[in-house]
């Protein structure tokens, strides 16, 4: 049994009410009894909200299936189809014009574009290595990847292969030229940089001496002016600081000493209470809060064991150089950069309780409701730091939440209630909580300009994400026919004007300079020149952001950036006059993804089936095993693959939907689990704390969750996965105390 402490009306597991009490509490300046009392009422004010919204959705769902039930095959008559939405509610009136006004936001969301990271909060090393992913070595990261080929003797295996090295720096240099170009000449041709009257100049091997074409590009430097150590340069509101060290190996044999170039990379990151952890209890959400504690307060290390040294990581310092031609915002000369990524918090959405806080009734409290209070008091050492902590987050003095899975305005409505609330409890401005606004769900889509009215003063953010989307579009359509295979799901009509239409909806209102816009994870870590090659198409859309899984992917998607002008881009796109386009996509977005006429060989089922049961399996024995929310995980193909609950939803609900419509049947499943169940154990064998799911299959946790994902999938609620998850996982925790 938990221990809990009485709080009013809340009985609160007891490691949280301490964590509560003895670390975070101290130094708010909240008293203990004011707190306890005004989260026990927003709990019992706002429950019965959260019920009647996700009691809503139920309901829409139904009614949406007996249409579909009614109306099987692609959908033949749109206006008809919008008009039933409109009457059920599902799709919701918005003015004619919406316009956010959103302040207080701070530039990295605001004015400049690059590259955003997503990493669960549960792991510390995880989360610090993003929060200091603001600044990424491109040597490291091109050695490193594969970006740079392993032909001619450019093999990145064993010890530093100075052929390698050369390409490297060549791409480098060939990077350069193109993002801060000099005058004349190129970067391979410099021999020497210097500092010559708060300009850059630069001495090229044939002995003439030049500039930057554009002399403003040049920010400042660290080191004297005949000999610098650093020359931070500006592109596209984003920086590169060119490092240079004789005394190191690259640098010795660079004619200018450089020894790297260093780019600005995650301008913010989301540390993730939610798609990427397995947290289902207090014990689980202390850890992650205690995380966002020491980050906030700058106190966070973790000690790191690589390439057989053991080191302690800890948040980085600002960056400091002394101005030049093209500083702004400089004070008594010197320029300070921050040195960590700009701090998103993920909360959990509102469907989900959490066992950590149970009411006098004995049921659980809603998780969203917990996360909010929680995050929001430990924000505060963030918000009121003082002067003599170095290391900070906000320089605005907001809070920023991503909340997911929310499913219309009037979800993003309670959820501006739900931080209003938070805010009058500690005291802080109205609006001082920052909202994030992930639009991945069919009905979300579809309201996303009333959604972003309904959070006019606190958007700061909205962001597609594919994978929960098609997850979602697989539930709500399920019973219109058999879906076509996953990897058509990227050129059905949905997907293009889902990703069009969610930049043209937050330029049209008004999200330039004050909020980003943002694009969906790369998903394969590993394949870093396919990234390169097509993620520009990202900022090319006017994206501001996009999301990466590692700090390298960082540091190469900042590239981007560099070739991209996001903002000139948004500017073209809102003198454009969009609003029949916009209307356009709305009937593609709500053209359902049902395969026409399914003529797939009984091979390419068979592919399907086993490609959607391996990574379920592979990622169920994971989370409910071991507790580990995202990970690398190899598919069929031994392709590493960044998997998360929305992958999860949508291999499941995938399958359902052909049982469903008969194109495979029980058996089909039941076979092609236990014969993928074999091949992930065979792929996790050298990792010494995996259960084996087979041959005992029906004694493992794992196994068994990952097939109540598929047999039990329709029922659940929106498709998602977390009930099941959450169930089981907390068996597997009941069976190891």
């Amino acid at each position: 049994m938990t221990a809990r402490t009485t709080c009013n009306s809340l009985q609160v597991a007891t490691p949280l009410y301490r964590f509560i009490e003895d670390k975070v509490l101290p130094g708010t300046g909240i008293k203990s009894a004011d707190f306890w009392k005004g989260f026990d009422e927003i709990v019992k004010d706002l429950t019965p909200k959260n019920e009647a919204l996700l009691a809503k959705r139920d309901h829409l769902q139904a009614q949406i299936d007996d249409w579909h039930k009614a109306h099987p095959g692609p959908i033949k008559d749109m206006p008809a189809y919008r008009q039933f939405l409109e009457k059920i509610g599902y799709i919701e009136p918005v003015s004619a014009k919406v316009t956010a006004d959103t302040k207080n936001v701070d530039d990295e969301l605001a004015l400049q574009a690059g590259p955003q990271l997503v990493v669960p909060l549960l792991n510390a090393r995880y989360a610090l290595n993003a929060a200091n992913a603001r600044w990424g070595s491109l040597y490291d990261a091109l050695y490193g990847s594969d970006v740079i080929s392993e032909e001619e003797g450019a093999s990145k295996a064993g010890g530093y292969n100075p052929v390698r090295g050369a390409k490297v720096v060549a791409y480098a240099r060939q990077f350069l030229d193109q993002a801060v170009p000099l005058a004349k000449g190129s970067y391979q041709d410099v021999v020497a940089y210097s500092v010559d009257g708060n300009k850059l100049a630069v001495k090229l091997k044939d002995g003439s001496t030049t500039g930057l074409k554009d002399e403003k590009q040049f920010v400042g430097y660290q080191g004297n002016v005949s000999s610098p150590s650093s020359l931070l340069l500006r592109n596209n509101g984003i920086h590169i600081d060119i490092q240079i060290d004789k005394t190191k190996i690259i640098g010795l044999s660079d004619p200018a000493g450089v020894n790297d170039v260093v780019v600005e990379a995650a301008l913010s990151t989301i540390l993730d209470l939610e798609d990427s952890i397995a947290a289902v209890d207090a014990d689980d959400k202390v850890l992650a809060y205690e995380n966002w504690l020491g980050i906030l307060k700058g106190t966070l290390v973790e000690e790191v064991s690589k390439g057989g040294k053991t080191f302690t990581r800890e948040l980085n310092p600002d960056r400091k150089y002394t101005a030049a031609i093209g500083a702004v915002n400089a004070k008594d000369g010197i320029v300070t950069l921050h040195g960590r990524s700009l701090l998103f918090l993920r909360n959990v959405g509102h469907l989900m309780t959490n066992p950590a806080i149970i009411t006098s009734e004995g049921k659980e409290i809603y998780e969203g409701i917990l996360d909010a209070v929680v995050t929001v008091l430990i924000a505060l050492y963030d918000i009121n730091r003082p002067a003599s902590q170095s290391i900070g987050n906000t320089r605005k003095g907001s809070v920023y939440i991503v909340k997911p899975k929310m499913h219309s305005a009037e979800e993003v409505a309670f959820a501006g209630e739900l931080f209003g609330r938070v805010e009058k409890l500690l005291g802080l401005p109205e609006n001082t909580v920052k909202l994030g606004i992930m639009d991945e769900e069919r009905r979300m889509s579809v309201n996303i300009k009333a959604a972003i009215a309904a959070a006019g003063s606190r958007v700061a953010f909205i962001n597609t994400g594919f994978l929960d989307r098609t997850g979602d579009e697989i539930h709500t359509g399920m019973h219109s026919g058999a879906m076509v295979r996953k990897g058509k799901m990227k050129v059905s009509k949905w997907f293009g004007a889902y990703e069009r239409r969610n930049v043209l909806a937050g330029l049209d209102c008004g999200l330039r300079g004050r909020a980003q816009i943002g694009k969906g994870m790369w998903p394969a870590p590993d394949l870093m020149k396919e990234m390169v090659e097509q993620k520009i198409t990202h900022p090319q859309a006017g994206a501001n952001t996009a999301w990466v899984p590692s700090p390298t992917a960082a540091t190469l998607h900042a590239l981007h950036y560099h070739q991209v002008n996001v903002a000139k881009i948004q500017e073209e796109l809102e003198k454009q006059d969009t609003a029949a386009e916009y209307e356009s996509l709305t009937d593609d977005l709500l053209t359902v993804p049902v395969a026409l006429y399914p003529d797939w060989t009984k091979e390419e089922i068979r592919e399907a089936l086993n490609n959607n049961c391996q990574g379920i399996l592979g990622y169920v024995v994971r989370w409910i095993d071991q507790g580990v929310g995202c990970s690398k995980v190899p598919d069929i193909y031994n392709v590493g693959l960044m998997e998360d609950r929305a992958t999860l939803r949508i291999s499941s609900q995938h399958i359902v939907n052909w049982m469903l419509h008969g194109i495979i049947n029980a058996a089909d499943v039941d076979e092609a689990l236990q014969r993928m169940a074999s091949i992930v154990d065979g792929q996790n064998a050298s990792d010494p704390f995996y259960k084996p799911m087979m041959p005992n299959y029906q004694d493992s946790y794992a196994y068994k969750a990952a097939r109540d994902l598929i047999f039990k999938g329709l029922e659940q609620p929106n498709g998602y996965t977390e009930p099941l998850l959450h169930a089981w996982r907390l068996e597997v925790k009941k069976a190891n105390a």
